[in-house]
């Protein structure tokens, strides 16, 4: 009954913002722009998708012909106040549809479709109309291709057309080729960089010219591409060499208070006297001086001296070099468990005048209820320094961006009812960027080494049926690598367009020292031991996904999703993953309707093992979706819908082992899903948030789907507070 009264609440809310009108707002006269449509009458392999950017006026977004924010802002009262602001600031005004938009419409393809070679194209709008919605649809004849018969070179004598000649095998434009603008743009785009990087210094495509011959071949086009020794907007009288330069002096200014070693500088720097003038080797200096992360701004200018000589002044203007950085969060649910984590963060960015980072972090998480004597206390702290080189290679190999070489150790210490845990982490890693979207870092040596005191009694016996979990529990040395690649379509720290995101992660511990097994000391159960600790061996990797939308004025509206997935076994010396390596799922950034670690696995229910919830799986699956809109000043606000859980996927010997292990039979039933609502604060250096998740279906309970009447009792939801965006 449960399930279907929710779904009957969830359906009746649906069909109330779906029946109300989307028109209701319009002024007499006024029309609803409902949709546009292309149709490319006369060649079905165009992709008429192409040509959407260029219609002026675009209707509502929707989805499968639906907007419940548009509905919604049609729900207005007219008054102004209270409901009418709520609904106009968080609804989507209707597109109301301009005939003169159609007709730039109809101008702007058909320039575009002569740009990419389809010549007296034709394009006509048909409008139709019923209830004030309106429909336009483009029809589209596309004009006339001519392939390219025949293609002539007509260059200059002297060093660059010996440096032309050198390139024709990677000319893009072909006999074959259709005939367009857009491919000679591309092309002399392409060749004009090639030229620049063997020494032609301000070449350009303006000192390219194209003639089409198409009415001496019927149906072709006979096509002279020419190269110029005066640009297109000048004429032969200003004709000039053009030749090969040479870097003559080069200077490096920066302020007199950056106390930095020159070698470092003049190291980083490809631009060196007496060279060819290449363009790449000023990208290069420009990308490696950047990532320093010394300075606020890199000013590379290059000026003729001579006839073959530029020289390069690179101006440096000195950024903040050190500071604190703090992050909190907290949450609570409606058992009365509360949970704060607190970060503060101290870096420097030139610790030793060479451009290396140091980093101090000390962090707390402290779950407790109000009233009750037990708790769970967490601090740690890590240090790391990162250099600007990589470690035993000379700077030399590296023709781009330099790689960073990161040391770091870190102590973390763990007091819970059931037992206390100390952790000592260090590591070697490597560090960079590819072109300008893909990150890496790469961790040659990872060890953990992982000690477990003062263990309850109660709670070591109460694992005796579950080797899993007593296997999870001891102490183990923990010796491998690992890695990140992270590859985003927009860098900056908080995107203001649409971008795409993708993060692999993943460890390998334990395969070296297993080379070792037979010279190593044996425990009870036969695994190799390392200063009386075994050895874990395992293989775990994470899997993240992730797209965000921003559309509306002054794209203020988003819709952010993400898939994770993640997953960790344990081979060879160990029969179960390391505790610290488990997934979990709930959380400020998790599922919102739980507080961390009170989720799954499976459909197992809390496991009364431990005083405060540590419910952990070695896979997990997640998906999440919200939607973000400003309200007023710096004020936004988000509904979001969150689903997944962690599940184990190996038998671990327990009774419970049906409902925790991930199968085909239980894998519906076992997936945790809430929704939930927020506020943020964009302070544009700082975002905080606060989120209220509620659950909507719980794989633990007897009544897995929570109707809204459950929605604000107890074990029914959770608040977060949290820095920076969940994802």
């Amino acid at each position: 009954m449960g399930r279907i009264r929710c779904l009957i609440y969830a359906v009746t809310a649906a069909v109330a913002l779906y029946s109300c009108s989307t028109t209701r707002v319009l002024q007499d006269g006024e029309y609803r722009l409902q949709k546009n449509t292309l149709e490319v009458t006369n060649d079905r392999k165009f992709n008429s998708r192409s040509v959407e950017p260029y219609i002026k006026q675009k209707p509502n977004a929707s989805f499968f012909g639906w907007n419940p924010f548009l509905n919604l802002y049609n729900m207005t009262n007219g008054k102004g106040k209270g409901w009418d602001k709520f609904v106009r600031k968080v609804g989507v005004a209707p597109v109301v549809y301009d005939p003169d938009l159609v007709e730039s419409s109809i101008d702007n393809i058909t320039g575009h479709l002569e740009y990419l070679g389809y010549y007296n194209s034709k394009v006509e709008s048909e409008v139709s109309v019923k209830k004030r919605r309106v429909k336009v649809n483009y029809a589209i004849t596309l004009g006339k291709r001519f392939p390219i018969k025949e293609l002539e070179f007509e260059l200059p004598e002297g060093e660059l057309r010996e440096e032309f000649l050198k390139d024709t095998a990677s000319v893009t434009i072909k006999k074959g080729s259709w005939l367009s603008e857009a491919s000679l743009e591309s092309e002399s785009d392409r060749s004009s960089k090639y030229l620049r990087d063997r020494g032609f210094y301000g070449f350009s495509k303006n000192y390219y010219f194209f003639e089409a011959d198409t009415l001496s071949c019927p149906d072709s086009a006979i096509l002279k591409m020419s190269i110029r020794n005066y640009t297109r907007n000048e004429t032969e009288k200003d004709a000039r060499p053009l030749q090969k330069f040479y870097i003559g002096d080069v200077s490096i200014i920066h302020p007199k208070s950056l106390k930095i070693r020159e070698k470092i500088l003049t190291n980083l720097n490809t631009i060196i006297p007496g060279e060819l003038y290449r363009e790449k080797d000023i990208s290069n200096t420009y990308s490696r001086l950047s990532a320093l992360n010394v300075f606020s701004g890199v000013n590379i200018e290059m000026n003729q001296s001579d006839t073959t000589t530029v020289d390069c002044s690179i101006n440096l203007t000195q950024s903040k070099l050190q500071g604190f950085k703090v992050n909190l969060e907290a949450s609570s649910n409606s058992t009365g468990l509360f949970g704060v984590s607190p970060q503060l963060s101290y870096y420097h960015k030139n610790i030793f005048r060479g451009g290396e980072w140091l980093n101090l972090s000390f962090m707390g998480n402290f779950q407790f209820k109000f009233n009750d004597d037990v708790r769970s206390n967490e601090f740690g702290v890590s240090a790391g320094i990162s250099f600007p080189k990589f470690l035993f290679l000379p700077y030399r190999l590296f023709k781009g961006a330099m790689p960073r070489t990161e040391v770091s150790l870190s102590y973390n210490y763990q007091n819970r009812p059931e037992y206390t845990r100390n952790i000592i982490s260090t590591s070697l890693a490597y560090t960079g960027i590819i072109g300008s979207r893909i990150y890496y870092q790469f961790y040659p040596v990872q060890l953990n080494i992982v000690r477990l005191f003062n263990l309850d009694p109660a709670f070591f016996k109460s694992l005796e049926d579950n080797p899993f979990m007593r296997n999870a529990y001891q102490d183990h040395f923990d010796l491998g690598l690992g890695g990140n690649l992270y590859y985003t379509t927009n860098a900056e720290v908080v995107p203001k367009t649409s971008f795409f995101y993708t993060r692999l992660q993943f460890d390998i511990a334990g395969n070296l020292l297993s080379a070792f097994n037979p010279l190593m000391r044996k425990d009870a159960n036969g695994s190799g031991m390392i200063w009386n600790t075994p050895y874990s061996q395992y293989v775990r990797a994470e899997f993240q996904v992730g797209k965000t939308w921003r559309f509306g004025k002054n794209n203020g509206q988003a819709l952010a999703t993400r898939f994770l997935a993640g997953a960790g076994y344990a081979y060879g010396n160990s029969t179960a993953l390391p505790f610290e390596k488990h997934f979990y799922a709930g959380g400020a950034n998790s599922l919102r309707g739980w507080q961390a670690r009170t989720v799954g696995p499976g459909t197992s229910p809390m496991d009364s093992t431990f005083v405060i919830p540590n419910q952990t799986g070695d896979m997990k699956l997640e998906a999440n979706v919200e939607y973000r809109f400003n309200i007023v000043w710096k004020l936004g606000g988000a509904v979001f819908v969150d689903a997944g859980n962690v599940w184990t996927i190996r038998d671990t010997g327990n009774r419970n082992n049906a409902l925790s292990r991930i199968s085909w039979q239980n894998f519906g039933k076992s997936i945790a899903m809430n929704w939930g609502a927020g506020v943020r604060l964009d302070l544009n250096f700082l975002l905080l948030r606060v989120d209220l998740g509620m659950k909507i279906h719980d794989p633990a309970r007897a009544q897995s789907w929570v109707g809204p009447g459950e929605w604000l009792k107890r074990d029914g939801f959770a608040i977060h507070f949290g820095v920076g965006y969940p994802f």
